[in-house]
């Protein structure tokens, strides 16, 4: 069931990020990459759920925290975006690239992403194909887990969206809110929503291996994608130094101030 649910949800994703890479051309610009992450996920566990014709509450929960999830972080990356240049992460792959990077384009950004949409998704897959038991203690666990993460995506979002707002602000550093106990409230709080989603697909304890799925979404955030690609941005600033310095990197803490 589950190699079946992965191939049916492979050929959906190929079409899907095919469509967001003609998008890209047409626009010219490939951060509407960004906004497919969410979307192709919240898709993913959708298709699952109506391909293997059942509905469990535990199925149910699950695709649905993965939708609210999806639509909210493609809303929020939408609105962000919006009447804005490339994002500097394409903008330089894109000069590095030189002449072939469309197919680059298309290979590296686009399909590699889809195959990542795959990965991720690994327990909502495996869920979504087995229809297992009642509401037990990991349900309730990993759906505590994952309200945790999503306010600290959301709540850090929002504050740093306001912060930057204000003209006043252009060239400092968000220090506040939940900011002040994590440097990236919002890539922790996308680590923890995984885990709590990896927490209730435990229900099923044949379903343990799924772990590669949190496993990656959460290195990447670290070392790949996420903290250390961000902060590369900020070397040299003296002002990030100091708050580098008080300020625990990923999970919250508080101040050393």
């Amino acid at each position: 069931m589950f190699l079946q649910s992965l191939l049916i949800c492979s050929i959906v994703i190929f079409f899907f990020v095919t469509g967001f890479y003609i998008l890209a051309l047409k626009l010219k610009n490939n951060s509407v990459a960004d906004i497919a992450w969410g979307l192709g996920i919240m898709i993913i566990a959708i298709t699952t759920l109506l391909a293997n014709g059942s509905s469990s509450p535990r199925q149910l929960l699950i695709t649905a925290l993965v939708v609210f999830w999806g639509v909210r972080l493609a809303t929020h990356i939408y609105m962000r975006n919006k009447g804005k240049h490339e994002d500097f992460r394409y903008k330089q792959w894109r000069e590095q690239w030189g002449s072939k990077w469309k197919v680059k384009s298309y290979v590296y950004v686009f399909l590699l992403q889809g195959a990542l949409m795959l990965l991720v998704s690994f327990p909502v897959i495996y869920t979504n194909s087995y229809s297992v038991g009642a509401h037990g203690v990991f349900d309730r666990m990993g759906t505590l887990l994952w309200i945790v993460g999503f306010y600290f995506e959301t709540v850090g979002d929002s504050q740093l969206m306001k912060f930057k707002s204000k003209s006043s602000n252009k060239g400092k550093i968000m220090t506040s809110g939940l900011w002040k106990y994590t440097r990236h409230p919002n890539y922790f709080g996308e680590s923890a929503m995984w885990w709590g989603i990896y927490i209730i697909t435990l229900s099923n304890l044949n379903a343990w291996w799924t772990i590669v799925g949190p496993l990656f979404i959460t290195y990447s955030l670290l070392k790949v994608s996420g903290v250390t690609l961000l902060e590369k941005k900020y070397f040299g600033n003296k002002e990030y130094l100091q708050y580098q310095k008080n300020t625990s990197a990923f999970i919250p803490w508080f101040s050393k101030k």
